[in-house]
């Protein structure tokens, strides 16, 4: 696996991605993850906040609007995300936390629709009494995006390879 990942290092694209000097490249890669980040997870907050029972008096229809910004959002972390792996393949592939990272997210994401599906998109359910599950499934959602974020915070120091020739 080394040798694919020293390839990828080794193509110009990566090196433009993790050499440049430019703002441009590398820290506005960084920057837009970090915003999408934001925007992902900060709708998943307020929906689960919502459903936990926070601000009653809103609809949880209204919620619905959030997954506009959350599948932008979404997109603009997977591409940033794609870019960062391609500039650091062995640091992120040889790290136990990236794929926790990944797994955590794909379950936030599983907890997201189970709560649009089952919470925000039923017809007549705009009182404040929602179920005992939702309601843990919102709560789950919240640590759980925590735990992502973190995970994905201590991919920067806890790597063992940087670069595959090192």
């Amino acid at each position: 696996m080394f040798s694919v990942f020293a390839w990828i290092e080794s193509s110009a694209f990566s090196v433009w991605l993790r050499e440049s000097p430019s703002l441009w490249v590398f820290p506005f890669v960084l920057i837009l993850h970090t915003v999408g980040m934001g925007f992902l997870v900060g709708t998943n907050v307020a929906i689960d906040l919502r459903v936990l029972g926070l601000s009653p008096r809103i609809p949880l229809s209204i919620m619905e609007r959030f997954l506009v910004v959350m599948k932008l959002a979404f997109f603009i972390n997977a591409v940033s995300g794609i870019l960062l792996l391609i500039a650091y393949p062995t640091k992120a592939l040889t790290n136990p936390l990236f794929y926790l990272k990944l797994t955590l997210i794909a379950f936030a994401l599983l907890e997201t629709r189970w709560i649009l599906n089952q919470v925000i998109r039923v017809p007549d359910n705009e009182s404040s009494s929602v179920s005992s599950k939702a309601r843990l499934v919102a709560g789950t959602s919240l640590l759980v995006w925590a735990a992502a974020i973190t995970a994905g915070r201590l991919l920067a120091y806890t790597y063992t390879y940087l670069m595959a020739g090192e």
